[in-house]
């Protein structure tokens, strides 16, 4: 007998008993479901996160008097902490391996006006020049600051897209003049959007000169200074230089701050690796837990499926024996017993992808959660039906393969 004439044989036994099969197949439904709709919702997300990442900027080393991370913040210990100074950039931007640095302060608006428009939670933010390359900001209209700006502390500003668009509509911003806080700022470009970050818009900045800044905002004393204080932004000469540039910025900090080799760092050096690294802890329990489930829905599927074989065996134990007094080996009867098996779980397998990403297509739609299952997914999915149905076919196949034939037909 051909190949596909044992698949059809199979075809027809479930056909024979299609409510039964369906609900043995059930348990790999739910688990290919799961795993497929839960790993397309985190590829899509790692692919999102991973654009917003880059777009904080290409390499940037963010210097700041706090380490990123998940754990528990000391806030008692890091306020005693020394605050990072002009003089520690200029130190930085001597470094071999570092190309720019940009010190930074920011301060959020609660809202500002222009001529009865409003815009709420503005970020100001006070810099030099080079963060247009530091942290990745391109001008779509008009220009970005320049060293003469920051040298003569010029009221000058940089809109984001956001607040271009809520406080000047239809209307070009570059020349009017923006009042901050009582100070008229000279509108001289606006930046090209950048979409949002875990959330957060990063269009609603208005970038400054430092210089200036610092002329309107009083330093921040206590807590504040945490978030608040001045931290120091640099990208490295070459990607490649990115370890290097980190390891020298460390070491010139050390020396400047006077700590000894056995004093822990007093301040944080932060990278797009870091936040990678915090994303991955998230979604790591997300993968147990689809594990989890995933495991306990296949394995609950793969005894159903040995259980039905068994049942199978049981009913057709004339037929088994039957075909073995006209010729068909052990081996014959182990392969058609667990073709059926693996047949049966490989549907359960098909079924469960379709529905794992239509589930993973509907919450996109819906919760406006991105989804992608690249094809790798699909093959783990059928790998996992076909796998369970093997395994759990063995046993029951095996039975029937050694039935003895005499036997078999005379079983009632």
């Amino acid at each position: 007998m051909k190949f596909w004439e044992y698949l059809k044989l199979s075809f027809a036994t479930f056909r024979t008993h299609k409510l039964r099969s369906f609900l043995t197949t059930l348990g790999i439904i739910i688990g290919v479901m799961t795993v497929i709709a839960i790993i397309s919702l985190i590829q899509g997300l790692n692919r999102t996160v991973e654009q917003q990442i880059q777009s904080l900027g290409a390499n940037s080393i963010y210097i700041q008097k706090v380490s990123w991370g998940t754990g528990r913040i000391d806030f008692e210990e890091i306020q005693k902490r020394r605050d990072l100074t002009l003089e520690d950039g200029y130190a930085i931007a001597q470094l071999p391996s570092v190309y720019k640095v940009s010190p930074l302060r920011s301060h959020i608006l609660s809202s500002i006006t222009y001529q009865g428009n409003k815009y709420k939670m503005a970020e100001i933010i006070g810099s030099n020049p080079d963060l247009q390359y530091t942290a990745n900001y391109s001008v779509s209209i008009g220009r970005f600051l320049q060293d003469d700006d920051y040298k003569r502390a010029r009221k000058v500003c940089c809109l984001g897209q956001e607040i271009a668009e809520n406080l000047f509509p239809n209307t070009n911003p570059i020349g009017k003049r923006l009042n901050i806080l009582g100070h008229p700022f000279l509108i001289i470009g606006i930046l090209a959007k950048k979409g949002s970050f875990l959330g957060q818009t990063q269009d609603n900045v208005i970038i400054i000169p430092l210089t200036t800044y610092e002329q309107i905002f009083k330093k921040p004393t206590g807590s504040a200074a945490i978030f608040r204080g001045l931290s120091l932004v640099a990208i490295p000469r070459s990607g490649k230089e990115m370890e290097k540039a980190i390891d020298e910025i460390r070491e010139l900090l050390r020396r400047r701050r006077r700590l000894r080799s056995d004093q822990p760092d007093d301040f944080g050096i932060n990278t797009q690796e870091t936040l990678r690294t915090i994303y991955r802890n998230i979604t790591n329990v997300a993968f147990l837990v689809m594990i989890g489930v995933a495991g306990i829905s296949l394995l609950v599927g793969g005894i159903g499926i040995m259980n039905i074989m068994l049942v199978a065996v049981a009913e057709r134990t004339r037929e088994i024996g039957l075909r073995k007094a006209l010729g068909a080996t052990n081996r014959i009867i182990l392969f058609q017993f667990l073709l059926e098996s693996s047949t049966l779980s490989f549907i359960g397998g098909v079924i469960g992808v379709i529905i794992g990403i239509g589930i993973a297509k509907l919450v996109q739609v819906f919760a406006k959660i991105p989804a992608a299952a690249p094809f790798w997914t699909i093959v783990l999915g059928f790998g996992f039906s076909v796998g369970v149905g093997i395994f759990f076919g063995i046993y029951p196949a095996n039975r029937a393969a050694k039935l003895n034939p005499i036997a078999a037909l005379r079983y009632e």
